[in-house]
């Protein structure tokens, strides 16, 4: 893609023309979720608007043609895997509703306490989680695949797990944590040799690579349309005709019933007898025109461009010393997980955010992952092919501006000048009136940050923790004889610490009545927080308040 081609591709997409924290936006989280074209809008829009109705129910024609639509797209998902049937493309509400599918449904009717179930360190929670809970109940046990330097499944050591015990290997095409095509032929093939059914996630591998189910011949294959420019709330469960049908129904109601009788209920063949109730019909019809803009564009094959933003992404990123990358080696798509030592990842997408750039901070649904290698959250950036390369030297030019700021003290406001003066809250509110745009407050928040005394970890316990706040953080409460109480807290990001001297400044050295009365709302609002901050990050700030306030009740 040229740079023309690339200014025509990008108008496809409304979104990428809007400003965040009044700047352009650039949007580096499509491991998330990508950003949906005008085309697949437009789709949805017009069902609802030209032949909203129920399917298969009804003999109008508003019905036979959204019938069509729905029935097509199904046809759409069995041609983009390359499936033997049409029939073997379930509609779900996502990944996760695939896997429970046939975690319910095939796990629990097929496994027992002699089997075993092989997982990856390398697993979202959602490939992980429901396979917890049919081993708890059925007495299989989880064994796990180790990684390899490179982020990959180790296949030297895929023998020593994959034993004659094991029923079912789960495991995802690419992880959404290190961006690398797993061994699937290998894993596969070791499966078969034991008689083991394979289950792929492939949620960060459709919208990227081709994919060809027969080839792989793995048993299940699950992804969502909205990491691949369709709708939320529509997923897909491929799963081979054979093993689909001696699977029992998952959930009952309309659609999927033959015949009800108070005497007994018969249920419709495949792919009816797992689709019970109306359906997402307009995010289905949707995502079909998704994989039509899909095949347009030819965006899951191998791109000049999307190498060109791989690869020079990787070594911008190189090139910056305190950056680590989570696994050795460059990704296969343009997913990339690191850390910045003596940073915290929350403090750097709160500045990124600040600069207008949306990634990735924390374990990313991957804990397990973030224990086997040592670290307790990363961040990600995670690219389209709607991206480009400037868009790369924007961020690379934040993140070492971050890196700098975050070692400067000019114009910061002194914690000595905060405990002699009389009013603490008012010299916080004549500093942010001066501070007009989000990104300058943003880094007197930074700044505060460092200015609040570190708790020891002794105090860090678990009556101590803030519930409710998006990064670790604590708070002990001092009472004194004269009635007033002293607040101590902490965290290891910055930025909470920084809103944590904000709020110390209203409390500390207040009686319960005077803490209780604080108009804390009008407060944010003078200082212009609430309004810039993240739902998560807000609904931290709160939940600190919260703390304090039952502290003193």
């Amino acid at each position: 893609m040229n740079s023309i081609e690339l200014v025509n591709f990008r108008a496809n997409f409304p979104i990428l023309f809007e400003k965040v924290n009044e700047k352009a936006l650039v949007y580096f989280d499509n491991g998330a979720t990508t950003q949906k074209p005008e085309i697949v809008i437009k789709t949805e829009k017009e069902y609802y608007q030209q032949f909203n109705a129920n399917v298969h129910r009804a003999a109008h024609q508003l019905s036979a043609q959204a019938t069509s639509a729905f029935e097509s797209a199904r046809i759409n998902v069995q041609h983009l895997l390359h499936a033997r049937h049409a029939h073997e493309i379930i509609w779900t509400k996502g990944t996760t509703e695939s896997i429970n599918l046939v975690a319910q449904s095939w796990g629990m009717n097929n496994l027992t306490c002699d089997d075993e179930i092989v997982l990856s360190y390398a697993e979202h929670h959602a490939n992980i989680v429901p396979w917890q809970m049919v081993a708890e109940k059925t007495g299989a046990k989880i064994k796990v695949l180790p990684l390899d330097k490179t982020g990959k499944i180790d296949v030297d050591k895929i023998t020593r797990i994959i034993t004659k015990n094991t029923k079912l290997v789960c495991c995802s095409h690419i992880s959404n944590v290190i961006g690398k095509i797993n061994p699937l032929e290998k894993i596969i093939a070791c499966a078969k040799t034991v008689g083991a059914k394979t289950l792929i996630d492939g949620a960060q591998a459709i919208a990227n690579i081709p994919v060809n189910v027969q080839k792989l011949d793995c048993d299940f294959y699950v992804f969502s349309a909205h990491k691949m420019y369709g709708p939320t709330g529509v997923g897909v469960l491929y799963g081979k005709a054979e093993v689909l049908n001696a699977m029992p129904v998952y959930q009952t109601g309309g659609e999927m019933i033959k015949s009800v009788s108070f005497t007994g209920t018969s249920f419709h063949e495949l792919p009816f007898k797992f689709e019970a109730g109306t359906p997402n019909i307009a995010g289905v019809i949707a995502f079909s025109s998704a994989i039509d803009f899909i095949h347009q564009f030819a965006l899951n094959q191998a791109d000049e461009h999307k190498q060109n933003l791989n690869d020079y992404c990787y070594q911008q990123l190189s090139l910056i010393e305190e950056v680590q990358l989570l696994a050795e080696g460059k990704p296969d798509i343009p997913l990339f997980s690191f850390i910045i030592a003596g940073h915290h990842q929350k403090d750097i997408g709160s500045y990124l955010d600040a600069e207008g750039i949306a990634v990735r901070v924390g374990h990313h649904c991957a804990m397990p992952l973030m224990e086997f290698l040592s670290v307790p959250g990363c961040i990600r950036v995670s690219l389209a092919s709607y991206n480009s390369l400037a868009e790369i030297d924007y961020f690379i030019a934040s993140l070492k501006r971050y890196i700098g700021i975050t070692s400067d003290t000019d114009n910061m406001i002194c914690v000595n000048k905060l405990k002699t003066k009389e009013n603490e809250t008012q010299l916080l509110l004549d500093k942010f009136t001066q501070v007009k745009s989000w990104d300058a407050k943003h880094r007197e928040i930074m700044l505060l940050g460092k200015t609040l005394p570190r708790m020891s970890k002794e105090l860090r316990t678990d009556e101590t923790l803030i519930t409710g706040c998006e990064s670790a953080a604590w708070l002990t409460v001092i009472p004194s004889s004269t009635g007033v109480f002293t607040f101590s807290a902490d965290s290891d990001a910055k930025i909470i610490r920084g809103l944590m001297v904000i709020v110390l400044a209203a409390f500390n050295n207040k009686s319960a009545e005077q803490i209780l009365a604080f108009d804390i709302d009008q407060y944010f609002q003078e200082l212009g927080l609430i309004q810039h901050l993240s739902p998560s990050r807000g609904n931290g700030l709160l939940a600190i308040v919260k703390k304090i306030k039952q502290a003193v009740s």
